[in-house]
């Protein structure tokens, strides 16, 4: 089902049946400021299992999540002084930020390192969906191989069958976000993307 949503305004009942679809356990697609993102409620296990075997990839690479804001982040992550000045400054954005996961984090989510990669898109559909739904959000590229996707309509003839919304805000050039990790007050640069990295270098 493809769902269009104004990026700009979104109307708060389309909100709602995509928020009903993650609750039910549903997999779906939806805009970020970097990319579509095929996701999930991160407290669904067999939802989450149903996105790896999407895309086809091994339960080894743990994905990253959306939060709502910084207090969501606090929740699922040990945000120190440090991190919190830097995440306050950066998000919402196209970043990536690598911290030691809580034990609010399910296993699965979580490296070897217990880390967790966290993100808060400056894109108001996918917000707005975390808010609503409470509980944060798989963030994973829409993609097929070496393939990523960009238009709604192409994702609906390759993924049509396998989720249950795919939400329509436009075409969305796809871009990688920055991935900055900041383990132990460490600030590393591990992925250079659409955020600007020269304040970390």
């Amino acid at each position: 089902m493809i769902l269009e949503i104004d990026p700009e305004r979104p109307v708060p009942r389309k909100i709602r049946q995509i928020v009903d679809a993650l609750r039910n356990g549903e997999v779906v697609i939806y805009p970020t400021d970097t990319c579509y993102g095929m996701g999930a409620d991160i407290f669904n296990k067999k939802a989450i299992e149903k996105i790896y075997q999407i895309k086809g990839i091994s339960k080894n690479q743990p994905f990253s999540f959306i939060c709502s804001d910084l207090s969501h982040i606090s929740q699922y992550a040990r945000v120190s002084d440090l991190a919190y000045r830097i995440l306050k400054r950066y998000l919402p954005g196209p970043y990536t930020f690598v911290l030691e996961g809580s034990r609010q984090v399910p296993k699965m989510m979580l490296t070897k390192r217990k880390t967790v990669g966290i993100r808060i898109p400056d894109h108001t559909v996918c917000l707005e969906m975390v808010r609503q739904l409470g509980n944060p959000v798989i963030t994973t590229t829409v993609s097929a191989g070496d393939e990523v996707f960009s238009d709604p309509r192409e994702m609906a003839k390759r993924f049509g069958k396998q989720v249950a919304i795919i939400v329509d805000s436009g075409i969305i050039p796809p871009e990688p976000s920055s991935v900055i990790s900041l383990v132990d007050d460490d600030v590393q640069i591990l992925r250079y993307g659409k955020g600007d990295c020269s304040d970390f270098e």
